[in-house]
């Protein structure tokens, strides 16, 4: 029998709000460690400023208005509560497209760019390049979180949206995007489930991170090798720490709003194109309402897990298997890591769009929201014919 889907609307007690107001109030913060701000993590200050501005200025009722005025359901499927947005396209033959957020992100991420794709005449586009948009909580994150639920990695992640998008929501055949986790999912389900799919999108490639891959490099692919090495030894803490030991951190970030603030303000500051200013690229109430989603929910332990996963586990793209259904890659200039095209072609073998951005980091739909759409849009164009 299919899951029968089950409209959902957030509320979140005003008991939760003012508990977390009363947490806030009593933060204790650290001293700030000799040097430049932010060289050793978290800038004091700046986090300072947030922890005030979430207690005294920010506004949760209204952004939670702001997700509720998108249809939204829930279904019980793999044995969690799967929440979803479900946004009809405004067009003559709507595409069914599967929007995919990750870590340390939710669906808080897609609420500029939804409307760009759902009904693009409205921002100047075509009427005939609308998509139906499905953008689920991912298992475990957010509200497709409850406590002591099972894990998902990202291969459970792939198999269970797919269900969603295929046998509960009845789409033959749809699209999917995604950056961070929601690109490796989108791509494990080009892998696993081609013959469900018009093609990908992504903004993050899952490309193996292993120097040896390039033991005669190019110059970009040199360039590249570079940028992985100061990556894997300056800015995968995170990954080593909540892919061997995530239970022990998630005690201090779910007893401490404060703490929580700090461990995702860093990455959205260090990932997004912003020259160091978060809030000149990223609006700042609705970072703090994708944190809040995270406090209110107590999902941060569960969305640790695909770390973990792919820490001790294969990785997402199995070996020897490959990516063969039209992919479509926007490589923005501040993306965490942007393997050249001789390396992705490796794992995706029917490469035929791959757009350099001006402008946008890790963070692309809120950062960049009218050139991520126009990309997605003009990348599925074609193959929204028959045949394509």
């Amino acid at each position: 029998m299919i899951p029968q889907p089950h409209p959902f609307t957030l509320r979140v007690p005003d008991a939760a709000i003012d508990d977390l107001r009363a947490r806030l109030a009593l933060t204790r913060f650290p001293d700030q460690a000799p040097g430049d701000p932010w060289a050793y993590g978290a800038d004091l200050d700046a986090v300072r400023d947030l922890v005030a501005h979430w207690r005294e200025g920010f506004d949760w009722r209204a952004e939670e208005a702001r997700l509720n005025a998108f249809p939204q359901a829930a279904v019980h499927l793999h044995g969690i509560d799967l929440h979803y947005l479900h946004v009809p396209g405004k067009g003559p033959d709507p595409c069914p497209l599967l929007l995919l957020h990750g870590w340390p992100g939710s669906v808080f991420e897609f609420l500029d760019i939804i409307p760009r794709l759902t009904d693009p005449a409205r921002f100047g586009g075509d009427p005939a390049d609308s998509f139906t948009v499905v953008a689920p909580s991912l298992p475990g994150y957010g509200l497709s979180f409850k406590p002591g639920q099972k894990r998902f990695g990202v291969e459970e992640i792939a198999d269970c949206v797919a269900h969603l998008m295929h046998d509960v929501l009845g789409f033959t055949r749809f699209a999917a995007q995604g950056g961070d986790w929601g690109g490796f999912t989108a791509s494990r389900l080009g892998a696993v489930h081609p013959e469900k799919l018009i093609g990908i999108h992504i903004n993050l490639l899952a490309v193996k991170r292993d120097p040896a891959m390039l033991p005669d490099p190019s110059p970009e692919e040199a360039r590249y090798l570079e940028e992985l090495k100061l990556f894997l030894k300056e800015e995968t803490g995170y990954q080593w720490i909540q892919g061997t030991r995530p239970q022990t951190l998630a005690y201090g970030l779910t007893d401490s709003p404060a703490g929580l603030a700090a461990w995702i303000l860093e990455k959205f500051r260090a990932w997004s194109d912003c020259n160091g200013d978060p809030w000149s690229v990223l609006d700042r109430d609705r970072v703090l309402a994708n944190i809040a989603l995270y406090w209110f929910t107590g999902c941060i332990n569960a969305s640790f897990w695909p770390y973990y996963a792919r820490m001790h586990g294969p990785w997402p793209i199995p070996d020897g298997r490959t990516v063969d259904v039209p992919t479509g890659y926007a490589a923005f200039p501040r993306e965490i890591l942007r393997p050249p095209r001789s390396l992705a072609a490796r794992t995706y073998t029917d490469i035929r769009r791959w757009t350099p951005m001006e402008r946008g980091g890790h963070f692309a739909a809120m950062e960049q929201p009218d050139a991520l759409a126009r990309e997605v849009r003009e990348f599925f164009r074609p193959l929204r014919r028959p045949g394509a």
